[in-house]
């Protein structure tokens, strides 16, 4: 059914990406703005809503499997734009991939942990000789 076909009635009880899904298959791409300003003119609201719910509106497009957001920031359809490439790797590689990543991974941590000649073992010795190791005991002779 088209939008011009169909009465605020019937516009009211579909969702707001229920309404943007028509929108885009018939109009085409559109940016969030136009599409969300579209839907409130359609439904006849308030202008505020636009300014107090695109947000809303913007992550329920995110989240919903139908929509698609472009490089250009216009949405669309994802049955407009098929996968036309399926990787299919062979097992060996996929093993050998996963070593070589969780070897770097390793090494990077490694390095991380290698920065111990930058400290100076006089300076922190010379921190902590006046320390005193207390026992528990001791600490509760000295509260009684």
């Amino acid at each position: 059914m088209k939008l011009q076909d169909m009465k605020k009635e019937d516009l009211e009880v579909l969702s707001y990406n229920d309404i943007a899904n028509i929108i885009i298959t018939e109009e085409g791409t559109m940016p969030t703005l136009t599409l969300f300003t579209k839907i409130v003119d359609l439904l006849e609201l308030p202008k505020s809503t636009i300014e107090n719910k695109i947000g809303d509106f913007y992550t329920s497009l995110t989240t919903d499997q139908r929509f698609t957001l472009l490089e250009d920031g216009s949405w669309d359809l994802k049955i407009n734009h098929p996968t036309s490439k399926i990787i299919i790797e062979d097992e060996e590689d996929i093993e050998e991939k996963e070593d070589e990543e969780y070897q770097d991974e390793f090494e990077e941590k490694d390095d991380m942990y290698d920065d111990t000649e930058d400290i100076d073992d006089d300076d922190t010795t010379e921190e902590y000789k006046n320390l005193v190791i207390v026992d528990e005991e001791d600490i509760n002779n000295l509260e009684q």
